[in-house]
């Protein structure tokens, strides 16, 4: 478990959460881009909940460790769609060779 810090607010979640979390902010950030994400976490009050943090070059996070022995909430999917989104962007793929356009003389006025 990982202490999210956004604002004002801190929550609890897992550690693979925390971190997918603080990569994906980097990376958008890196990219002059902004999204939202949603994850659930534990509040203060032991509540658990989905937290929606705005991330941008702006935002503010900051995780840390607990030594906390609560169960973390099952963030699996959030963490896997977040893991895709930073590959996408960091990887993007190249055009395949055999998608490329290629000029027909038909195409192009004036050539016989």
């Amino acid at each position: 478990m990982k202490h999210v810090t956004y604002g004002e607010k801190s929550v609890l979640m897992g550690d693979d959460a925390a971190d997918v979390l603080l990569e994906y902010a980097r990376v958008v950030a890196d990219n002059d881009r902004a999204d939202t994400v949603t994850l659930q976490s534990i509040s203060p009050d032991g509540n658990t909940v989905d937290s929606a943090f705005l991330l941008n070059a702006s935002t503010i996070l900051m995780i840390e460790s607990t030594n906390s022995e609560l169960n973390p909430p099952d963030n699996t999917e959030t963490v896997t769609e977040l893991q895709d989104r930073i590959d996408a962007m960091t990887r993007p793929t190249a055009p395949m060779s055999e998608d490329r356009w290629q000029p027909d003389d038909q195409d192009i006025p004036g050539l016989r």
